[in-house]
């Protein structure tokens, strides 16, 4: 899959890195970009195909505004409003993002929580 993520900061990206492979590279903006930095993250992407991962709050809509016209064809990812941006989305809400966007072959799932019908 030749893609990658763009996210906000260094903690959404360590945040998905607890479910994502690291085959998919995610890029951080660091805040709002200036043209340079917009211009770094251009290079590092190359021809891969984007996704944006940002926060559902006023500085990610500002930020996803700017990436939107250096990556027209970008796919958008959301978290929901309650949740404090991507790196406060719970993980399992994280997966089914992820899984809708078709990254299912590259999702770390957790260990399943074995089954005990009687406390301990």
């Amino acid at each position: 899959m030749d893609v990658a993520i763009i996210v906000e900061g260094k903690n959404d990206k360590s945040r998905l890195a607890r479910v994502l492979s690291p085959l998919i590279p995610v890029f951080c903006t660091f805040g709002t970009p200036n043209s340079g930095r917009i211009e770094t993250l251009r290079k590092a992407v190359g021809h891969r195909q984007v996704f944006l991962f940002l926060d559902n709050d006023s500085s990610g809509s500002r930020i996803r505004g700017m990436l939107r016209d250096v990556f027209p064809d970008a796919e958008h990812l959301y978290t929901r409003k309650g949740y404090k941006g991507v790196e406060g989305t719970p993980e399992e809400y994280l997966i089914q993002q992820l899984e809708k966007a078709g990254f299912g072959e590259y999702i770390l799932y957790p260990d399943p929580v074995p089954y005990r019908p009687y406390p301990l």
